[in-house]
Order: C-alpha cells, then sequence, then structure tokens
C-alpha cells in the first residue's frame, strides 16, 4: 500500500503523506483554498481557534464513506485516504464562513483608514471575501486600557483577534516571552506580565504574524501607506538571524524592513530586531531587485507611475461636472 493518501477538494484530486491536513492539501492544490486567521505553518501549536477555516468533508474516506456531521477545521483535520471535502462549492461552508467573518468584526473598529496594517490585512481581505456591507451589532463595543509594551511594538488591542500566534511566536523564537493572553472570555486581553516590556532580539516578529493590526512597528508608525512604498528583496551579513528582508522604500529613503513571506502571507525565515529597526539607509544593504507581491495585492496592483491621461479626456469630465 502507498504511504500517499488521495484527498479530492472542489473536485480537485492530490496525494499527500499522512499527517497532512486538509488546509495543507488545498494549498497544495493551489486553486481556492481555505483561509486561516490563526494557523501558522512555521509555528507549533497554531490553528483551531478562528474557525474561518471550516470546510465539509462529504466522505471521510474510502474505508469508511459516511461524511463528518459537522463542518470541521481544515487547519486541524487529517487527510484520510479517499476523503472528499467541499470547500468554496459548498453554500454550508460559505454561510458558515460569512458568519465567522461577522462575529470577528463584531468588536474591531472601523480603523482601516487610520491602520498602518491596511492593504496587507488577512482581515481586510476576509471581509472583502466574506464579510456584509453593514452590521447588526447594537450593543457597546469592547474597550481597553492603552498599554506601552515596549519601544518597537505598538499595541491595539480593541483590533486583535486573539488567535494567538504573537504568544506562540515569542515562545518559540526566544526563551524571553514576557507577554500572552491574560483573563477569560470577552474581556481576554494580550498584555505582559506585570507590565514588562518586550525587548528581546526577535520581539518584532509578532509585527509580522499578526494578521490584524493589533501589532505594528512603532518606527513605521503613519509614516506611509503600504502601497505608495516600493518593496525590494535585500540583505546583510548579519551575526544574529540570515539577513534577508524586505525592503520598503520611498523614493530613495528606507521607511521600513520586514521578513520576507510567501504566497500563504507566513514568514519565510523570521528576521531579528537589528535588521529590522536599526537599518534604515539603502548603504546598510544589497538590494536584489523589487520584490513579487502576488497578483491579487494591493501593492502589486500600483505600478508607481502616474496614470497618462488625454488632456480630452480632462475636458470632456470639466465638462460633465459642470
Amino acid at each position: 500500500m502507498s504511504d500517499l493518501l488521495k484527498v479530492t477538494i472542489d473536485g480537485k484530486s492530490i496525494e499527500v503523506p499522512q499527517g497532512t491536513t486538509i488546509l495543507q492539501a488545498a494549498r497544495l492544490i493551489g486553486d481556492k483554498y481555505p483561509p486561516a486567521m490563526c494557523y501558522y505553518s512555521s509555528i507549533k501549536n497554531t490553528g483551531g481557534k478562528c474557525r474561518v477555516c471550516l470546510v465539509k468533508v462529504t466522505q471521510g474516506s474510502e474505508a469508511n464513506p459516511r461524511p463528518m456531521p459537522k463542518l470541521v477545521a481544515s487547519c486541524l483535520t487529517k487527510v484520510e485516504h479517499g476523503m472528499v471535502v467541499e470547500n468554496e462549492a459548498s453554500k454550508e461552508v460559505i454561510d458558515a464562513r460569512n458568519g465567522i467573518v461577522e462575529f470577528l468584526l463584531i468588536n474591531h473598529p472601523l480603523d482601516c483608514p487610520i491602520c498602518d496594517q491596511a492593504g496587507e490585512c488577512d482581515l481586510q481581505n476576509l471581509s472583502f471575501e466574506n464579510g456584509k456591507g453593514e452590521t447588526r451589532y447594537e450593543e457597546e463595543r469592547r474597550k481597553f486600557e492603552k498599554i506601552d509594551i515596549g519601544p518597537n511594538v505598538q499595541l491595539h488591542m480593541t483590533r486583535c483577534i486573539l488567535c494567538y500566534r504573537c504568544v506562540y511566536a515569542a515562545e518559540q523564537l526566544t526563551n524571553q516571552r514576557v507577554h500572552g493572553v491574560i483573563n477569560r472570555g470577552d474581556v481576554s486581553e494580550i498584555s505582559t506580565y506585570i507590565q514588562q516590556s518586550i525587548e528581546n532580539d526577535f520581539s518584532g516578529n509578532i509585527i509580522d504574524v499578526c494578521p490584524v493590526g493589533a501589532l505594528t512597528d512603532k518606527s513605521y508608525r503613519f509614516k506611509q501607506r503600504v502601497w505608495f512604498s516600493k518593496p525590494y528583496d535585500a540583505h546583510r551579513e548579519c551575526p544574529t538571524c540570515s539577513g534577508k528582508t524586505v525592503v520598503w522604500k520611498k523614493g530613495e529613503d528606507v521607511i521600513r524592513v520586514t521578513a520576507r513571506k510567501n504566497k500563504f502571507g507566513e514568514v519565510e525565515e523570521f528576521i531579528c530586531n537589528s535588521c529590522r529597526f536599526e537599518h534604515k539607509s539603502v548603504k546598510d544593504w544589497v538590494i536584489e531587485g523589487p520584490r513579487n507581491m502576488g497578483d491579487d495585492s494591493v501593492i502589486s496592483a500600483n505600478k508607481y507611475e502616474l496614470p497618462v491621461v488625454s488632456p480630452a479626456v480632462l475636458v470632456d469630465a470639466k465638462f460633465v461636472s459642470e
């Protein structure tokens, strides 16, 4: 018997090794895969919290073809041989996903016009696909006292969806984690223990793994809309990390530095704070070339060139406005 397991997702089949989850298999197929707001492949113990990756298993396996009675989290459910899964093909899945997005947005403030994460926010993208244009929520939204968690990272707790990515990332990248989730239920929040400061050498990576604008770069705060800057692959000799980054330029100025991410929005190699916060000059970096952000990115959609408009069009526009 082959060690590979066959799974069919929305009519497309693939063979994967044992232990592969439905979400991982869907990503390998590479078409419409379930979204994920808490799962992160390079961080252990993530997944199962946000529920936006729910899918419908219409056939459990070849040996036991009965469907699973409820929608399952694709990031945690392992593939069985002969399994048949519906993602985009299931109205039940889409309706459930729409409902989950509505829940995520219940307490989320309308900060997109001022949020530094706008343009590369997973929740923003998800709300465009599965969100509603209005809210049914009339109660008062959650409010939190503003706290300072360190010199490099800005915390906006009202935007947090409690995905736990930052907690697990800090725990696994360094043995100096000082923040976590305190309290329970609807009063849960990200905070530091007895108001300690997050200052370890890899603390900036919690910015990159955050799927929303809850954790942002203080050095980049309110400086520039991300789609007006140009991302370039760059590297430098660094004794602490690989030194492989993306530098974001505005003109000839480096306005921020981030880790490189794959097409799923996950960090390829985590970088140190020295690379991220202390090297903001073009002379500090070997520029490799423009970064490919993907065809569906608002950053790639901006070609950084002013459109050439015919004078006749301007005249017509003026005539219409009058």
